[in-house]
């Protein structure tokens, strides 16, 4: 099979475009996505091959254009409404928690919202503490809505179809450190999106991430592969609802497990998944569940600071060694 290589900036942008072509009911909306061509790129053009009818800019108010994108999706559209990054995303909680992930449950099923919000989210590029956040756990809270974290170039562009199929509301985190990855794919398709994925197989721990955690926890992975460790690497990709499955059967293979998350580590998703862990395989671990997490302050804006406060490579690995008393 041919392949090309792929940025995941390139995926998002050619999964926009897709949908936009595909059905007329498709429109996307949000600061800078047409003339601007979108914050990271993952737009540009398209105000030009749709028009302002399909692709509009909005004012700065992330709690008006949700809003709009709301009322969109339950007069019969499609709306992806893109917000500039996740802490933006704060303005408009209570049209995402109070209004979209609520109507169907509290009209009594007669009205569905099928609007895509999508978001940028994570740190690594020195933008402080504002613009920095991984809040995807405080997402992944709320019933009513689907959690996505694409971490592939594959999923950057398969996740967006399905999303924009379901009936429900979806919001898609997109990691600013991944926009400029790229891997050689073939023929890009739509992705399952009920299910984790797992990266890659192995027998002695399972390393279970999303997101831009995916590419360290990957490298943590062929790093302890050279001192004899298997690794096992589960791409949870879907943060709600959680694939208990794949997460379980890996977990009882190996019989050890280190979630790895951006977010912080109190009230994490690593959390969550600790937890689902305990409960249903607590009798097949033969270490204690280890996390990896962001350190517990506001992200510094120094590189240097920033590098120490975020999971990374050797911090996985030194985890895992642990969990074996290898550790150095």
């Amino acid at each position: 099979m041919k392949t090309t290589k792929t940025s995941y900036r390139t995926a998002v942008h050619d999964a926009l475009r897709d949908a936009l072509r595909d059905d007329p009911r498709v429109v996307l909306m949000g600061e800078d996505v047409g003339r601007y061509g979108g914050t990271y790129a993952a737009s540009k053009g398209l105000l030009e091959d749709f028009g302002p009818d399909r692709v509009r800019d909005t004012p700065l108010s992330e709690l008006g254009f949700v809003g709009i994108g709301i009322g969109a999706a339950l007069n019969g559209l499609r709306p992806i409404v893109e917000v500039m990054t996740v802490n933006f995303s704060l303005l408009a909680l209570d049209q995402i928690v109070n209004t979209a992930a609520a109507l169907r449950h509290m009209s009594g099923g007669q009205f569905s919202v099928p609007i895509v919000v999508r978001m940028a989210t994570g740190a690594g590029r020195q933008l402080a503490a504002q613009h920095s956040h991984s809040l995807e756990p405080w997402y992944a809270h709320i019933p009513g809505i689907k959690v996505l974290a694409p971490a592939t170039v594959e999923d950057a562009y398969g996740m967006l179809g399905p999303a924009l199929a379901d009936p429900d509301p979806v919001v898609i985190f997109e990691h600013v450190q991944l926009y400029n990855t790229s891997t050689d794919v073939g023929v890009l398709a739509p992705t399952d999106i009920s299910r984790a994925a797992v990266r890659r197989t192995g027998a002695d721990v399972s390393l279970i991430t999303y997101g831009g955690s995916l590419p360290k926890t990957l490298d943590a992975a062929n790093e302890l592969s050279l001192s004899g460790i298997d690794c096992e690497v589960i791409d949870l990709r879907v943060l709600r609802p959680l694939d208990d499955d794949t997460i379980l059967d890996s977990v009882r293979k190996t019989h050890r497990a280190v979630l790895i998350d951006e977010a912080w580590r109190t009230g994490s998703l690593a959390a969550e998944v600790t937890a689902r862990v305990m409960e249903g395989a607590f009798y097949d671990l033969d270490a204690p569940v280890a996390r990896v997490c962001s350190a517990e302050v506001p992200m510094p804006y120094a590189k240097h600071l920033e590098e120490a406060a975020l999971p990374q490579t050797p911090k996985i690995v030194a985890a895992v060694q642990d969990l074996f008393g290898e550790r150095p």
